[in-house]
């Protein structure tokens, strides 16, 4: 049985459906019908469009009701039959919600100037909000969604008649602009989401429909932290185009998935789809996001009363890694990637060689990109003891449940491998193997929880262990995010979950990362600058655009775009990096050190 609405927002995001107009048309209802009486011309139409928004997984269903208003039906001598079209457009979509799915009832402006300024009486206007709210509430939505206004005192008008009629139905109110960089417009649409959010009528705030999942994510980066109410966002599929005289939105649902992860890094509440938008871009939204939301995640937290716990070794002893960060030893570290076929061989060597050039420690990422490699724990395990280098395999939240990330840990343990770094990992969907489900039965701080809990002797359980885990524990930060406050905010729950040092996303940005040092300063924990020496303009494009937290600034794209042959751009690579260490050493406890393409070579030149 589904939580109220409002209850359940505060556990996670909301998927909703996509556009109910675009399906009808597609569907083969001429744009000249009035698409509301669908409802009762045809149901079965209607029933499909649910159906098939349920099976791509949307958690809300939104009725078939937007122009269906006395004023806007009367265009269609239909204004008699208001009542009617919106208590079937509820009966439908409850028909396929059950008792599992949400239905909003969906409300859009009556589109007609209110007297002085136009002809509409205001009362006229008031009358034909409340019968189809009215309608809506009677026939038992869980929510009323006010979508689409532009105009924000018919907006407050609305949503104030639906809270003077039913007080205990959630109000979400969404506002429809088009996104202009100038600082004007900037302000003008803050203070229209300042006064959504002060409005004691609305519960959720947001806006859907004029434009694409690009120019809302800026207008979101704009109000990011000024809103207190939860926010929903519902982006079209981009701008339509004209082609043979049709408009088509060609905003591809991958392009939407990868959109939906960025809105739920911005912590939005609700995620769904406005015009053009079809049960693809639902299904591709909600495989990206929904197995990383915190409200699938279970919370790992230690029981009160515990007082069995064992004080954890010290750091300094639990690795080489340890005692150099805590006697202030300049750190250096190699990435190296699993191999993707069966031999290792391969990795044994280069680390062999990394070892006879002094590196403190190697660096092993878990299927990069959600690629299937061999597994970073055997990696780490077979490079520690057939060359004696210590390393860092990276603990994953996407393939394993608690259990299993726990077991692995605990192989590590008995294995030898007392560094780790915790890491939430890639969607399943940024790999090959789109179809396969993530776990991610917690984050990485949930996992930096359940290690420094094995440190101290507990198991996930609860439970005193024969003997204790003394692990260094290590979680990723980046710098360049795209909310970077919500990325500090996080740094100090890492903090507080009992991470011992951070690694950081590959920078070419020194303002951005000595910014980002001067912040979590007040963490306390070390922090390793990940370093990755470009190998080609080619390189640093595919950085830029592709690599989810990366960001390559313009004089950097400049520098290696001059160079004519592979080999110069690659000495300009490493005398970046080179330049970068330089610049950043003083403030930081160490280098990670990708090389491009495995070339390991590269990355002994930045570092010697």
């Amino acid at each position: 049985m589904k939580k109220p609405y409002l209850e359940r927002l505060k556990e996670g995001v909301l998927l909703f459906d996509g556009a109910m107009g675009t399906m009808i048309y597609d569907s083969g209802v001429f744009i000249n019908q009035c698409f509301e009486n669908v409802n009762l011309t045809s149901p079965k139409t209607i029933l499909e469009i649910h159906r098939k928004m349920a099976a791509a997984g949307a958690h809300v269903l939104t009725t078939n009701s937007f122009g269906a208003n006395r004023i806007k039906l009367k265009s269609y001598n239909l204004e008699e039959r208001t009542g009617d079209i919106n208590s079937s457009s509820v009966q439908l979509a409850k028909e396929i919600a059950g008792d599992d799915l949400y239905v909003a009832g969906s409300i859009g402006p009556i589109s007609v100037r209110m007297a002085p300024l136009g002809n509409t009486p205001r009362e006229d206007i008031e009358f034909a909000f409340k019968e189809q709210i009215t309608a809506l509430v009677t026939a038992g939505v869980d929510l009323l969604l006010f979508e689409t206004f532009r105009n924000m005192d018919e907006l407050i008008l609305a949503a104030g008649i639906a809270k003077s009629m039913n007080s205990n139905i959630p109000v979400q109110a969404q506002i429809s602009l088009r996104h202009e960089e100038t600082e004007s417009y900037k302000n003008r649409y803050l203070n229209l989401f300042k006064q959504l959010d002060d409005e004691p009528s609305i519960d959720v705030v947001g806006m859907n429909c004029s434009t694409g999942p690009a120019d809302m994510l800026d207008i979101l980066n704009e109000v990011q932290g000024r809103i207190s109410k939860p926010f929903s966002i519902m982006p079209n599929a981009g701008f339509p185009r004209d082609i043979d005289g049709r408009q088509i939105y060609l905003a591809s649902p991958e392009y939407f998935a990868e959109y939906s992860l960025k809105f739920l890094d911005a912590g939005v509440s609700v995620i769904g789809g406005c015009c053009g938008t079809t049960q693809e871009h639902i299904k591709k939204m909600g495989e990206s996001f929904l197995s990383l939301d915190s409200g699938r995640r279970q919370q790992i937290v230690i029981r009160d009363g515990e007082d069995f716990s064992t004080e954890p070794v010290d750091i300094s002893k639990r690795s080489s890694l340890g005692k150099a960060l805590v006697a202030g030893e300049w750190v250096t570290a190699i990435e190296l990637v699993p191999p993707v076929g069966i031999d290792v061989t391969p990795v044994l060597s280069k680390a062999e060689k990394l070892m006879n050039h002094g590196i403190n420690v190697i660096n092993i990422p878990d299927g990069p990109r959600a690629s299937s490699r061999i597994s970073a724990f055997y990696t780490a395990v077979e490079i520690y003891h057939k060359t004696g280098i210590e390393t860092i395999p990276h603990i994953c939240c996407r393939d394993k449940n608690l259990i299993g990330l726990q077991t692995e840990m605990l192989s590590l343990q008995a294995a030898g491998i007392h560094n780790l770094l915790a890491i939430t990992g890639d969607p399943p969907k940024a790999g090959n193997y789109p179809d396969v489900t993530g776990v991610f039965d917690v984050d990485s701080i949930g996992l930096i929880s359940l290690a420094s809990r094995l440190n101290r002797g507990i198991d996930l359980g609860g439970k005193k262990m024969p003997g204790q885990a003394s692990f260094v524990i290590g979680a990723g930060v980046n710098p360049a995010a795209q909310f970077p406050e919500k990325e500090i905010e996080r740094a100090y729950r890492k903090a507080d979950a009992g991470v011992d040092y951070f690694i950081t996303q590959p920078v070419f940005d020194l303002d951005l990362l000595g910014d980002f040092i001067e912040r979590i300063k007040g963490t306390g924990v070390p922090l390793i600058a990940g370093i990755w020496p470009l190998a080609s303009y080619r390189n640093a494009l595919f950085l830029h655009n592709e690599v989810p937290g990366v960001s390559v600034p313009r004089e950097i794209m400049v520098r290696m775009e001059k160079k004519e042959s592979k080999e110069e751009a690659r000495r300009e690579g490493i005398l970046i990096a080179r330049y970068f260490i330089e610049e950043l050493k003083s403030r930081i406890a160490g280098i990670q050190v990708s090389p491009p393409f495995g070339r390991i070579d590269t990355a002994l030149e930045v570092i010697e």
